[in-house]
């Protein structure tokens, strides 16, 4: 990807006749242990979520419906990976940019964190994002 410490995961897919089936185990697939996990769907695709960093905060985004696009930016990298399958995962770390954006009008984020909703832990500012960047 580019963008530090942002990982893309192909997740296990396993074909069935009775339906398909896809996982992520902690510490294989999953990086930490989710404490909280939140769902992103109606989105009109105009509309854009996200457009913020976490301080502490990790984050694994799968679109378990439709699709959706998600920017990562690291203060110094952009990339866009585009979320259209239910056994893709990405993987945002603290201090990384996150925009979502071109959902499909089926589309289900599904957003597993490891930490509890803490609005202090937002960064929602741009500027303020990369001015504490560029001091790390």
């Amino acid at each position: 990807v580019g963008v530090e410490g942002v990982k893309v995961y192909d997740l296990p897919l396993v074909l069935d006749l009775r339906g398909n089936l896809s996982f992520a185990q902690v510490e294989e697939q999953l990086p930490f242990a989710p404490k909280r996990y939140f769902l992103v769907f109606n989105v009109a695709s105009k509309e854009i979520r996200g457009e913020h960093a976490h301080r502490t905060l990790e984050q694994f985004l799968v679109c378990v419906k439709g699709a959706c696009a998600v920017m990562v930016d690291d203060g110094r990298r952009r990339a866009e990976i585009v979320l259209d399958r239910p056994n893709l995962g990405i993987y945002i770390p603290p201090m990384v940019w996150g925009v979502q954006y071109k959902y499909s009008a089926d589309a289900v984020l599904l957003v597993l964190a490891s930490d509890i909703y803490r609005a202090e832990d937002y960064i929602r500012d741009y500027d303020e994002f990369l001015a504490l960047v560029q001091k790390a």
